[in-house]
């Protein structure tokens, strides 16, 4: 079977109803579009969580160095790794309950896509999180 994204509006009310946002692959290097896409859906209200066992804050916030290592709730887990690295980032986000699993532009992988699917959590592949979030919630996260 193919897969396909949700539905815009289906990712409207998904980023609407987000609150935390673990990043697998976060970089500390403010060049890089991991940091770059973050920043952004910190300014805009999203709570960032790193994960990047090479660092030990990014953004201001704590980083983790694996999802499980995360002390509370994930929503989304967007994901900045390479599309073969995501089957055990999927296994992860599973293990911690997060509600989505994001891979970013560029990213898919059918395995990891199954592998939420199988644990009830949305996915969404090959997609910018922050362009989406520009598009969709233009004024914020408000419910309004």
């Amino acid at each position: 079977m193919a897969f396909h994204n949700p539905d815009r509006e289906q990712i409207r009310e998904l980023l609407r109803s987000s609150e935390t946002i673990a990043v697998v692959g976060l970089s500390d290097k403010p060049d890089r579009v991991s940091y770059m896409v973050s920043e952004a859906m910190q300014k805009k209200g999203y709570t960032i969580i790193p994960v990047n066992p090479n660092a030990e804050t990014i953004l201001g916030q704590q980083s983790y160095a694996k999802l499980s290592d995360i002390p509370v709730p994930v929503d989304i887990v967007n994901v900045f790794r390479r599309s073969e690295h995501t089957p055990a980032v999927a296994e992860e986000a599973a293990a911690i309950g997060a509600k989505t699993l994001w891979l970013q532009l560029g990213i898919s992988n059918d395995e990891a896509a199954n592998i939420a699917s199988a644990a009830g959590m949305n996915i969404i592949m090959d997609r910018c999180i922050k362009v989406e979030d520009s598009i969709l919630l233009p004024q914020g996260k408000s419910k309004t």
